[in-house]
C-alpha cells in the first residue's frame, strides 16, 4: 500500500469509527482505493454502493475539514457514482 492510502485509512478510521451503513469506495487517482462498510475499512477495489473519486489533494482537504464534500462535488473536483443520498450520508459522517 502507498503512504497516501495508509494515511487516508488512518484519517477515515478516526472519522468513521466502526464502519459505515452501506458500501462506499474512495478512489484516489493514481494511488489506489479504500472501501468502507459495516465491517470497517480496507484497501481494495471491491464493488460499492457509492464511489467517490478525486485527487489525493482533494481527499486530503476533505479529511482535514478544509473543503466540504458538497463544494468539491459542485466544483467538479469530486466525482460520484451511485445514489446521491448515500454520498450525502457519507459526507455527514466525515465531518
Amino acid at each position: 500500500m502507498s503512504k497516501v492510502i495508509d494515511a487516508a485509512m488512518a484519517a477515515l478510521s478516526s472519522k468513521l469509527g466502526a464502519g459505515f451503513d452501506g458500501v462506499a469506495k474512495f478512489v484516489f487517482l493514481g494511488e489506489g482505493a479504500i472501501v468502507v462498510d459495516a465491517a470497517g475499512l480496507r484497501a481494495g477495489d471491491d464493488p460499492a454502493d457509492v464511489t467517490l473519486t478525486a485527487t489525493t489533494e482533494v481527499f486530503q482537504a476533505l479529511l482535514a475539514g478544509e473543503m466540504s464534500a458538497a463544494a468539491a462535488y459542485m466544483s467538479g473536483k469530486l466525482a460520484l457514482e451511485g445514489p446521491l443520498s448515500l454520498a450525502m450520508k457519507l459526507g455527514q459522517a466525515l465531518r
